[in-house]
């Protein structure tokens, strides 16, 4: 039994920021049925597929139950609102307004299951000039301050993270925030509604050390001067590494490892602060004795000094690596119709109610009929919600 046991989540979201939340409460023990446009959602059609589903879909979707529904019908709203009955999370993020226009917003809601939790995800709030504009991972990334973190060391051009860092990370807030409010109803007995906007969790996230220039209105600082002392990839003979030295043993030990001990007592270098307000020369000096080193020698000096460092690994390099196999942090399993399914474990280890991957992500109306049944549709009105386009099962 996962800690979300019995938690039943109603999935109404796209793309990636409700989906990975909801997936996340999949993982931990929750029932999630993820209700689709009779097409499938947009992520189902991004990618090439295996057995119906790609790669990216399986990774946002996995665990889940789909249920392919009309919901501008009346009879596709009338199943929708029977699991809204029954469930304990209800997630969506449309633009602001159309959950609304479609019949079930917070008041409507709130009518039919005053302890739901009710969950709208949105990219920029529901309010504001942007409210209703289309979002993608990396607008939101350009109007928080992302790009501008990212931006290149030697121009100063602004850069994307190559991934949808904005996304996830609202999903990994909502997660936590759906967690957050199931306890409270558990200890208050009270429902609630969760707003999320993308762009608030992508400021949130980059505030600790990306904003600290802004942080102390009396110490405003322009800080992308010294932007570069985070960015730590250093070449040498034979690849790229890793390496960081924060508090003053750290640094010791480094100057040490390059075999540069005057480096100790350089007033430049001398205590966490000299080092950050000469980040650039500082970053300049172990660059230069970091390319003197096969990757294999410099590690080992720096870790005998007890130094952070590793290596650099390329992505297909991951799953050989001891470190990440003995955490068994990539989750190898054996899929009906898919094979081998790799997939990043669930991070969270619980020692009693522990997260799994149990099921591969839905193809499309793969479990329309069994929730139907579930609900006491006839088989009669099951084949005719089919027949009438109100829904699809995976023959039709």
């Amino acid at each position: 039994m996962g800690a979300l046991d019995g938690v039943k989540v109603i999935d109404l979201t796209t793309m990636v920021s409700g989906p990975v939340a909801a997936t996340i409460l999949a993982d931990q023990g929750a029932e999630v049925i993820k209700i689709e446009p009779l097409h499938g959602e947009q992520m189902r059609h991004l990618r090439a597929a295996r057995n119906s589903v790609n790669p990216m879909f399986f990774s946002c979707n996995r665990g889940k139950k789909s249920l392919p529904l009309d919901l501008k019908s009346d009879k596709g709203k009338e199943i929708l609102w029977k699991l809204v009955e029954q469930a304990d999370v209800f997630i969506q993020n449309f633009r602001p307004g159309a959950i609304e226009r479609m019949g079930f917003g917070e008041d409507a809601l709130r009518k039919r299951n005053p302890g739901l939790i009710n969950v709208s995800i949105s990219g920029f709030g529901e309010k504001g000039p942007y409210a209703q504009k289309r979002v993608y991972d990396p607008v939101i990334q350009a109007l928080s301050g992302a790009a501008d973190i990212q931006a290149n060391r030697q121009t100063g051009t602004p850069q994307m993270f190559r991934l949808i860092v904005a996304d996830k990370i609202t999903s990994i807030t909502a997660a936590q925030a759906i967690s957050a409010a199931l306890y409270a109803r558990n200890t208050q007995g009270m429902g609630q509604h969760i707003k999320l906007s993308m762009l608030d969790c992508m400021l949130s996230f980059m505030w600790p050390e990306g904003m600290t220039g802004i942080t102390f209105a009396e110490q405003e600082v322009d800080v992308t001067k010294n932007q570069s002392a985070t960015d730590l990839v250093f070449p040498t003979q034979d690849g790229h590494i890793t390496a960081g030295a924060v508090s003053d043993s750290e640094w010791q030990g480094m100057c040490r490892a390059f075999g540069r001990e005057e480096l100790i007592t350089d007033e430049r270098f001398k205590t966490s602060l000299d080092r950050f307000k000469n980040a650039e020369l500082r970053r300049t000096i172990m660059a230069e004795e970091i390319a003197k080193w096969s990757s294999e020698d410099i590690l080992k000096r720096l870790d005998k000094e007890d130094v952070p460092c590793a290596p650099i690994l390329l992505r297909m390099e991951l799953m050989d690596h001891e470190q990440i196999k003995t955490n068994n942090s990539i989750v190898r399993q054996e899929f009906e119709d898919f094979g081998e399914v790799r997939q990043a474990r669930p991070p969270a280890e619980f020692a009693q109610t522990p997260s799994n991957i149990a099921d591969p992500a839905p193809k499309l109306g793969e479990h329309t009929i069994a929730i139907l049944q579930e609900l006491g549709f006839s088989e009669e009105e099951q084949r005719d919600f089919i027949k009438e386009g109100i829904t699809r099962d995976l023959a039709s």
